[in-house]
């Protein structure tokens, strides 16, 4: 970015071969560097999929609000400004990590106001609020912390979307436009069986399943992975496990009483209903031992190795 303007990728990116295919959009790191001396802003985009600090409170943050996050980075020349006055459609923390910057923002029914941000401030700027940043006598790096919230609207769209299942996917008539009336009868109708089907819903089972739905949709943090799976079996009763930050655990408990459901992000697991004591362990202990678990030993060592498999449980080393 500069001055408001996204610069054309193909003006600091390049392609290569890797194994006879063909790869394009890859930076170009010594123009990327011209491009910052003259002037533009860095962006770099996703750190929540790429950067740990940011993976680990970008996943804790989701858990919290119950909004799904992201994070990017801005780094910014001496003078410069990246982007123009312009808006968001969602909720942004400003973090200043390095160098001042000067912001010009104005909130929606207030006067225009220009903070200046030092290293170690935050500040909150509300959907909508338009704003823009320029660096001061130093370089400038901020990273922007973007919820994208979860509306009335989308948890009421994704309640009523099963109630149109029942309706024929059949086509409309043909000469309806002759005869709309009929049309109308019909559609009458296939509402009507709607708004039976709708007064039926019930809401803590739509929310049941809105909750189920994000909890599910999470990315996997798997950092350390290959590690312990290699360690699997050398797991003990006295191995120090460590739950992963920003991971869920949410114990669903089926209506048979049988089994219980663990949400545990982007899966989940079906289990039966007499390890959900151990599994409360789990879910309230930040570190535990196998040992700390209430089932037999073969039974807290088959599941403290399946939960450090699923990616819940890591192994404390050293």
């Amino acid at each position: 970015m500069r001055d408001g303007t996204v610069l054309p990728e193909k003006d600091y990116t390049r392609g290569a071969t890797l194994a006879g295919r063909a790869l394009t959009g890859l930076v170009d790191g010594r123009t990327a560097v011209e491009e910052f001396r003259n002037g533009a802003t860095v962006v770099f985009q996703g750190l929540h999929r790429s950067f740990p600090p940011l993976v680990d409170l970008i996943s804790e943050l989701e858990l919290e609000l119950g909004h799904p996050c992201q994070a990017n980075a801005y780094l910014t020349p001496p003078g410069s400004q990246g982007f123009a006055v312009h808006s968001d459609t969602h909720d942004v923390f400003v973090l200043q990590t390095a160098g001042t910057k000067q912001w010009e923002l104005h909130p929606v029914g207030a006067a225009a106001e220009e903070p200046l941000l030092e290293p170690g401030h935050v500040m909150y700027l509300p959907t909508g609020t338009p704003h823009a940043a320029r660096a001061q006598d130093t370089v400038s790096l901020h990273i922007t912390i973007g919820i994208n919230q979860l509306t009335w609207r989308g948890l009421v769209e994704r309640s009523l979307r099963s109630l149109t299942e029942g309706v024929p996917a059949e086509h409309l008539p043909a000469g309806y436009l002759d005869d709309p009336q009929a049309l109308a009868h019909q559609l009458g109708r296939h509402l009507s069986d709607v708004a039976d089907r709708l007064r039926a819903v019930d809401p803590s089972e739509a929310v049941q399943a809105e909750v189920r739905r994000f909890l599910t949709s999470r990315p996997p943090r798997l950092e350390g992975a290959l590690v312990d799976g290699l360690g699997l079996d050398a797991i003990d009763d006295e191995t120090l496990l460590r739950r992963r930050p920003g991971h869920p655990l949410v114990l669903v408990d089926r209506a048979d009483g049988e089994r219980v459901e663990v949400l545990l992000g982007d899966r989940s697991m079906d289990v039966p209903a007499r390890i959900r004591e151990a599994l409360e362990v789990v879910r309230d202990r930040s570190e535990l031992r196998p040992r700390d678990l209430p089932l037999d030993e073969q039974s807290r060592l088959v599941l403290a190795r399946r939960l450090v498999r699923e990616g819940l449980l890591r192994v404390v080393t050293g």
